[in-house]
């Protein structure tokens, strides 16, 4: 039985937790592209992989035609469960064969292969990265975005080389594995993206921030670390990536988020500004230190921080302190429009408006139906005493009488 893999964090020797259990990864992305190696018999592929025969003819029922040798090799982790330890030593072998491909055969069956039994792979790994075959390099850089996710710890060394190659084919295939294995395990996208964020490369700092995005909400505390330094580095594009984690830390973290978000206010950068505002319009505005950012961002010089911070200051202030504060915005507001919105906002429409807009604030008067009026007039007349209905009328002047 092979030895069930555990990731450990190589500095502290601690086994990493992965954060999401319940999502297995789909192992049929781990094997070989379809071939005619899937209908090899299984009694059949070491002697095949190993070279004990060159060719091997399908019977009918396994659909016919001819395998080869580099077939048998990609079936290897088809073998029954007692071949496991012949086959990886077949494995080691061919890696390193002097025909090319046998060692490409051997390197698309590696991913699948490592689940059973993964000693010295990674070694081997290694070695075909720096294969003097461009086609075998260009394999094994595809096995390595397979295996990091899996073997995150085994596959550290040859990632952290892989991301630091001056051959840019390696680098961007290195990060493309660096984003997988940070969605899978968290925890070891901090730690190189800690190390790439520090490098005096401005390429590895860029291309090292784009993934926080992959950790803004799982990578806990060291997450937040990371996305913090890199919203203080002196590259634009490097802020702008991180800004972009301010909308997801929002979601997750607010309370951080209020703090980086805080930070990262008077940005020289507009694109940060942009960042920042699409993850204040989340925040609970509700909140006096909300509050707080955004009447300073109302007086900032950024044209659209103060058009976005003008427009909240309706849903966090009310009544006095609304129109106070509009009044003192609007003395040091030169944008028309701005000027216009927080004129609306400072003055009290109920004291200083016209008179058609006193009047929306006063109550409606009730109307009286007519019917209720000739009831309410009867009922009034035989509520008097008899006689005293044609007594008040007797009093009334008549018209001859006022002339």
């Amino acid at each position: 039985m092979a030895d069930d893999y555990v990731a450990r964090d190589p500095r502290t020797g601690k086994i990493i937790q992965q954060r999401k259990k319940t999502v297995e990864k789909d192992i049929r992305s781990l094997q070989p592209s379809d071939g005619p190696w899937q209908r090899i018999p299984v009694y059949e592929i070491l002697k095949l992989a190993e070279g004990e025969i060159e060719t091997l003819e399908l019977s009918l029922t396994n659909g016919g035609g001819f395998v080869k040798r580099t077939d048998g090799i990609r079936a290897l982790a088809r073998v029954y469960e007692n071949s496991i330890p012949k086959a990886h030593e077949i494995l080691l072998e061919v890696l390193d064969d002097d025909d090319v491909n046998v060692r490409i055969a051997g390197l698309e069956v590696m991913p699948i292969f490592s689940l059973k039994l993964h000693k010295d792979l990674m070694i081997y790994l290694s070695d075909r990265l720096q294969d003097d075959d461009l086609n075998v390099r260009k394999v094994a850089m595809q096995t390595l975005q397979k295996m990091s996710p899996i073997f995150p710890s085994g596959c550290e060394d040859i990632l952290r080389r892989e991301l630091r190659s001056t051959d840019k084919t390696h680098r961007k295939s290195a990060f493309e594995a660096l984003k997988l294995t940070s969605i899978a395990w968290p925890e070891t996208g901090c730690l190189h993206i800690d190390e790439l964020i520090r490098e005096d490369d401005v390429d590895l700092r860029r291309k090292g921030s784009k993934i926080l995005r992959n950790i803004a909400a799982k990578g806990g505390p060291s997450g937040w670390d990371l996305i913090g330094w890199s919203l203080e580095d002196e590259d634009a594009q490097v802020r702008r990536n991180a800004a972009q984690c301010l909308v997801t830390l929002t979601n997750s973290e607010p309370r951080i988020a209020l703090i980086l978000v805080e930070n990262a206010l008077d940005d020289d950068d507009t694109n940060v500004r942009n960042s920042v505002i699409r993850a204040m319009k989340k925040l609970d505005l509700q909140s006096p230190r909300v509050t707080d950012m955004i009447l300073r961002g109302a007086r900032s010089r950024d044209l659209n921080l103060r058009t976005a911070c003008i427009g909240q200051l309706s849903i966090i202030l009310t009544g006095d302190r609304l129109r106070e504060s509009a009044a003192e915005l609007l003395r040091q507001e030169t944008d028309p429009k701005l000027r216009k919105r927080l004129t609306a906002l400072s003055v009290d429409i109920e004291l200083d408006g016209s008179e058609s807009e006193k009047n929306r604030f006063l109550a409606p008067v009730e109307q009286v139906n007519d019917e209720y009026e000739s009831d309410f007039m009867g009922h009034n007349k035989q509520d008097q005493p008899k006689g005293e209905h044609d007594k008040q009328k007797a009093s009334r002047p008549k018209p001859e009488d006022l002339r």
